[in-house]
């Protein structure tokens, strides 16, 4: 047993109070949550209010050293994979803090139902607190240990699985393994999802709808391998298979992101409520907005045209993308990552960025039920999604000059690659992970393939002049799995080897 500070700063203490009087004064908060709505208006805090984007983006292999632009820690550290040296807004420290700052609101939540006697009026509630549990630790699990892999999950450290609430500012925990707390967020998860009814909620895309709650079961399955729950759970989160309507309208000229022409605007659409793509938003506490395009590792011109050129190789159709160059054309963006700014008074000239963040979209259910499709032997379906992506995604799409088939797939993506890793993936896979890769450039989500495929990163290091310098991520280092932050080594817990 270990002793952790599993969040150390006041700010996420998950009071409106401040930081002394909820440890002074009010230990216990559920004296207060007396009803379903005081339950639902507290769990609205149990999403974790940090952001991953910044991070797991720079991570990846989306980026580059582009030789210009600000070098903030939370940003050059991740590039080069050193154990992070911040715990400010978009560090994995302050992500860690909130992941359980909204799993101590959680079981908060789940203890004042449960002496409620979990009557059917807490139903709903009940639902969102165990899904929001299982959420929360499974962010946690797959960025600070090893990433899931059946044949060592039973014995590679995993992230303490909390089940109650804190009464004390430490209390002893342990690790767990990768195993237990798979095994911990699947019994969360298919216990709370059933529970969930979208008419309790004003605005259902800012929380646990069914939609959103059945698109985090299949990305679950997908990671554990077990691919006919990803595809039964992807078909419960987009009834009737109706992806292509619901998918971002890129090449829709009557859609927001073709009949807006003032930028700033545009920027607001990604994560507007309103997107039919969106599932499920949570607001950040965040600089990413800016940092996305003014850091000097970002994308470049080279990653650009590798992530998404404006030809689609397999379609051979122009891409619908927008696309914006600033910095004398150095950075290359997509017009998605949105900053809104909250002043802390009415005349202050200071305040508080943050960003709202889509964590599912009908997009990524697509992917997961097109991988999971192609692993049990539908090749077929799995292709005619890859077909349905690209009728949203392609200018002037024509289904018979555009048809996506196997026979391009396996010239466009053969099964000769060895920079992707120790795998080498099907030509299908690969294929997925092209498109899923563009769609989600800048929200940090490729590294998650890169962490489940072992996909070998190589990052460039521009040291003055014409010099560079590569620096590599290989396919079992170490560094994958994000060391624990600060406030855990103070407690004691136990930290990835490095």
């Amino acid at each position: 047993m270990k002793k952790i500070f599993l969040y150390s700063s006041c700010g996420l203490l998950l009071m409106a109070t401040g930081c002394s009087k909820f440890l002074d004064k009010e230990p216990d908060n559920r004296a207060k949550l007396s009803t379903p709505e005081k339950v639902s208006q507290f769990l609205a805090t149990s999403y974790p209010q940090a952001n991953y984007q910044g991070f797991t983006e720079t991570m990846s292999d989306n980026v580059e050293d582009i030789g210009n632009g600000g070098t903030d820690l939370e940003v050059s550290d991740p590039y080069r994979w050193l154990d992070s040296r911040q715990n400010q807004q978009d560090s994995p420290e302050f992500y860690w803090q909130s992941c359980y700052a909204a799993i101590a609101v959680t079981n908060e939540a789940l203890e004042t139902i449960a002496e409620a006697g979990n009557t059917t009026a807490y139903k709903t509630q009940r639902g969102e607190a165990l899904v929001s549990r299982a959420y929360a630790h499974f962010m946690l699990v797959s960025l600070f240990s090893k990433f899931y892999d059946s044949a060592t999950a039973a014995t590679d450290p995993g992230i303490p699985y909390v089940l109650e609430s804190e009464k004390v500012v430490i209390k002893q925990y342990q690790r767990n393994t990768v195993k237990y707390v798979y095994e911990m967020i699947e019994k969360d998860l298919v216990e709370g999802l059933p529970l969930l009814e979208d008419k309790n909620y004003s605005v259902p895309k800012f929380h646990w709808n069914r939609a959103a709650a059945n698109a985090f079961a299949a990305r679950f399955y997908l990671y554990k391998g077990n691919y006919a729950k990803v595809i039964q759970y992807a078909s419960e989160s987009i009834p009737g298979g109706a992806y292509g309507p619901n998918l971002r309208g890129w090449n829709d000229l009557t859609s927001p992101y073709n009949t807006i022409t003032d930028v700033t605007e545009l920027f607001k659409v990604y994560s507007k409520s309103t997107e039919a793509a969106n599932l499920l938003l949570v607001e950040t506490s965040s600089i990413w907005a800016r940092w996305f395009y003014t850091e000097r590792y970002g994308v470049g011109q080279a990653k650009q045209t590798e992530v998404y050129p404006s030809t689609d190789p397999l379609t051979g159709g122009p891409v619908a993308y927008k696309r914006y160059s600033i910095s004398n054309g150095s950075h290359q963006l997509i017009p998605k990552i949105d900053e809104y700014f909250v002043r802390a008074s009415v005349n202050a000239n200071f305040g508080q960025p943050y960003v709202m963040v889509p964590l599912f979209t009908v997009e990524d259910v697509l992917f997961n039920h097109a991988e999971a499709l192609y692993y049990t032997g539908n090749v077929t379906g799995a292709i005619a999604l890859l077909n349905t992506y690209a009728s949203r995604r392609i200018t002037n799409y024509n289904a018979t000059t555009y048809n996506i088939t196997l026979a391009k797939i396996n010239t466009v993506f053969p099964v000769v690659a060895t920079d992707l890793g120790t795998k080498r993936l099907p030509s299908v896979i690969q294929a997925i992970l092209a498109y899923k890769r563009a769609d989600f450039v800048h929200e940090g989500m490729r590294w998650f393939d890169v962490l489940r495929y072992k996909i070998q990163v190589v990052h460039n290091l521009k040291t003055g002049g014409s010099a560079v310098e590569n620096i590599t991520l290989t396919p079992n280092d170490l560094r994958r799995a994000i060391q624990l932050p600060l406030s855990a080594l103070q407690a004691g817990l136990e930290l990835n080897k490095r």
